[in-house]
């Protein structure tokens, strides 16, 4: 981003709001006109604009209001308020509106360009820092793991940023593909522009189509003005196309001409259009089997596979596990300003067989609930989800072949179970004489037969 370019003017006066337009144009600015509040709500249904300079008095509303409704609609965006009836107070009501400047009429149009100018300069400031603090997120914070197969995603990783080739994540679902496709873009010399992601199994075929490459107005019913794609918004930046085995064979062909040539029409139009993007795939189908299936073209395929970079699943990098999950653990114990805690040996071991279908991203909320629902100072084999206990049981039992090898925090739960199950039978269902001869209060029975499974009783 070179500078703010897009700017909203809201003034009834005819001579005002043009002489800003004019002024604006000169400096490079893309301006656009509204004679009322109605006219930039409108604007705002159908536009992104960067800043707006608004007057305060409005034909059909105040501009303090009109300025709200823009805030709620575009937050990041800079306004600046314009009014012939300056006071300290409504000064102080339109900063806390949002407004990042306040200008009284009569003003000099050089003085007004120069606070545009000025609020240009911080806006670009502000964003180039945040993506030097997303760049530093994504990386050293997100994608973690000192298994060897990692230490070859972040090799990988390091090679993609450094070059404008197409990448094709592969990897099952929670294995922080997305993460990666962060770490590539702003760890690359395009981190200070765009980074559009799209998800290609989420729309179907025509919608994504349309989302991908734009359309001109009347390109179909409902089509009522101009619309950028996906691809356009991109230029100079990155596109991360997720779930790429899902594309609908139609948008594969046009897929292949953009990866091939960099270039599309919009839907509905004939101007070809360039673009300078870097292309991130991501996908966790396997694309050879989908050739094979017919479900995926080859050519694509190929187009793709430049540098190809597998996530693997959290059941292969096992000694990942532990390491994850002190590092989730500080993150939730710090978000909810918890005193950080730590898995017990025993909830170790379930956690370090246990499979993880959903991989990292399973970990992760695993971790997060155990830190909330944990009493003790070290979360315990049954602050984990059922699931998880039950697969470790399972294995456990068809690895040794006796029950009595369980371990002993296996063995307590389920004797604990069934006699409370069985007091639960004796007093027919009634937790609250269950409660007081197991002398504990109803509300710990009622946690107690949560976490075991027990459902019977009132």
């Amino acid at each position: 981003m070179e500078r703010i370019s897009h700017v909203l003017i809201v003034d009834d006066d005819p001579h005002s709001r043009g002489a800003i337009s004019i002024a604006l144009k000169e400096e490079g600015y893309l301006p656009t006109e509204a004679k009322s509040g109605e006219e930039g709500i409108n604007l705002l249904r159908e536009n992104t604009y960067d800043m707006a300079i608004i007057d305060l008095r409005l034909p059909d509303m105040d501009g303090i209001e009109f300025l709200k409704i823009y805030k709620r609609n575009s937050p990041d965006c800079m306004a600046v308020l314009l009014t012939a009836y300056g006071s300290v107070g409504t000064a102080v009501e339109a900063l806390k509106a949002g407004a990042n400047d306040y200008i009284t009429k009569p003003f000099s149009m050089e003085g007004l360009l120069l606070t545009v100018q000025q609020l240009t300069i911080s806006k670009i400031l502000e964003d180039k820092s945040t993506l030097l603090k997303k760049e530093e997120y994504a990386f050293n914070k997100e994608v973690i793991g000192k298994h060897e197969r990692m230490q070859e995603v972040f090799e990988m990783i390091k090679i993609a940023s450094e070059t404008d080739a197409t990448v094709l994540l592969s990897g099952e679902s929670g294995t922080g593909k997305e993460l990666a496709a962060d770490a590539i873009h702003y760890s690359s010399p395009r981190k200070y522009y765009p980074f559009i992601k799209v998800s290609c199994a989420s729309l179907p075929e025509s919608l994504l189509e349309a989302e991908l490459f734009g359309y001109e107005k009347g390109a179909y019913t409902g089509a009522l003005k101009q619309k950028k794609g996906r691809f356009d918004l991109a230029h100079k930046g990155t596109i991360f196309l997720d779930e790429i085995g899902e594309t609908p064979p139609g948008v594969q062909v046009k897929l292949l001409r953009v990866i091939q040539e960099r270039e599309f029409e919009r839907l509905g139009g004939t101007e070809t259009i360039k673009v300078d993007i870097k292309i991130i795939c991501a996908t966790q189908r396997d694309l050879k089997k989908e050739i094979q299936n017919g479900a995926f073209r080859e050519d694509l395929y190929f187009r793709l596979n430049v540098l190809p970079i597998h996530l693997p699943p959290l059941r292969e990098r096992r000694g990942d596990i532990l390491f994850l999950s002190n590092f989730f653990l500080k993150r939730y114990a710090e978000l909810h300003q918890k005193p950080a805690k730590d898995f017990s040996i025993e909830a170790k071991e379930v956690l370090f067989n246990y499979h993880f279908p959903g991989n990292v991203r399973e970990l992760e909320n695993v971790c997060h609930r155990g830190l909330l629902l944990s009493k003790g100072k070290e979360i315990q084999s049954w602050d984990l989800p059922t699931e998880i206990c039950g697969y470790y049981n399972k294995d456990s039992n068809a690895s040794n072949n006796a029950r009595s090898f369980e371990p002993l925090f296996t063995a307590t739960k389920a004797f604990e179970k069934e006699y409370i199950a069985r007091i639960l039978q004796e007093t027919k269902g009634n937790k609250g004489l269950a409660a007081r001869l197991l002398k504990v209060s109803r509300k710990t029975l009622w946690e107690k037969c949560k976490a075991l499974g027990i459902t019977s009783g009132s």
